[in-house]
């Protein structure tokens, strides 16, 4: 099975590889159409892995889909095995969950840009960062989970109960959109670490004393202080406000994780399938966030549908025996036939009734 794994690793560091390297070499503002056209087509890749999953699982190759499924175990199929069939369906069923819930994140990260004022033109590059540390981060936090739910598969309840919990949360408590969770790791950022005042281009890291690219200061940099710091350092290296921004990114990330990586545990708990499914959600991250960075606020009931999609995953991981008994073989298709109603709900109750602007 380490063939596989490696082959698609591989296949996914060529991805990111032509995304940086060739297709987005030079720093420019993505505009919306470009966006779109970039979403479409990681979409359509995610989409088209289907198949591969199909045929790797159908004919298990290297031992795919011989191992324990949770999720899979019945009386018809007590071992718990995923064939070409139930591999598939859980993969697009986890993989538009995963791509839901980074919606999520995709707001969270449009408010860190803005309190940040991290120019346009920069944003791809944080972005791309970013996904690139949260593949690594959510790669890790998989395998700790697979082990868990394995070796104690008590900890499904365990997870379920995190999943309506947050639930729960999201629809009934008001976060302070002013002031995210980001914002406590900015403030400590800027305590421990010389950080610049102003934007030096694309770079994460500059010597004091390098004259800034952007001149507008960043909001709540003391600028007094921070060219004291060029002064008395100078020729050292210092953190930019770009850096910051990835930081929180990645922090954000790993916040949003610890919902989305249980949630796709409620569909399966076959590694591979959960591993491929969340990398597919996060690699068309980026270029969804232009997409929707101008329509966020239009979209307002879209977060109490996230909500209930995650109400659904944890209702569903916490009593999967029963429903599973209840709604048949075709168990896992109705998940996602529910999943897509709630979404498609959340985006049509969006545009019927609109968000009341504020005098």
């Amino acid at each position: 099975m380490i063939w596989i794994w490696s082959a698609f690793i591989s296949f996914v560091l060529v991805l990111l590889a032509l995304d940086l390297g060739v297709f987005h070499r030079k720093a420019h503002v993505v505009k919306v159409k470009e966006a779109l056209a970039w979403s479409a087509g990681w979409i359509s890749l995610g989409l088209a892995f289907t198949a591969v999953v199909y045929f790797l699982y159908e004919g298990h190759w290297h031992g795919l889909g011989l191992t324990t499924d949770l999720m899979s175990v019945s009386d018809a199929n007590p071992l718990g095995h995923n064939d070409g069939r139930a591999a598939a369906l859980k993969f697009v069923t986890g993989y538009l969950i995963e791509k839901s819930l980074s919606v999520d994140n995709i707001f969270v990260i449009a408010m860190v840009f803005g309190m940040i004022k991290v120019p346009a033109l920069y944003r791809h590059r944080v972005l791309f960062w970013g996904i690139l540390g949260a593949l690594v981060m959510r790669g890790a936090m998989i395998a700790v989970g697979a082990q868990m739910i394995t070796r104690f598969s008590w900890t499904i309840y365990v997870f379920g109960g995190i999943l309506i919990l947050t639930a729960l949360k999201m629809m009934f408590i008001k976060e302070d959109e002013a002031d995210p969770a980001g914002s406590a790791v900015l403030r400590w950022a800027r305590k421990v670490m010389s950080v610049t005042d102003r934007y030096h281009g694309e770079h994460f890291f500059v010597k004091a004393g390098t004259k800034a690219s952007h001149e507008a200061p960043v909001p709540g940099a003391d600028e007094q202080v921070d060219h004291a710091v060029d002064r008395a350092k100078h020729g050292t290296w210092m953190m930019t406000p770009l850096l910051l921004a990835l930081i929180v990114v990645e922090f954000t990330d790993l916040v949003f994780a610890v919902d989305s990586i249980p949630a796709i545990f409620a569909i399966t708990t076959d590694p591979f399938l959960v591993f491929t499914s969340n990398v597919f959600a996060i690699l068309g991250l980026r270029s969804l966030y232009f997409a929707l960075e101008g329509m966020i606020d239009k979209f307002h009931h879209l977060k109490t549908a996230l909500a209930l999609v995650l109400l659904l995953v944890g209702i569903k991981m916490m009593a999967h025996a029963w429903l599973k008994a209840v709604l048949g073989g075709n168990f896992n298709l109705w998940i996602l036939l529910v999943v897509l109603s709630i979404l498609a709900g959340g985006v049509i109750a969006s545009i019927v009734f609109p968000k009341i602007k504020e005098s």
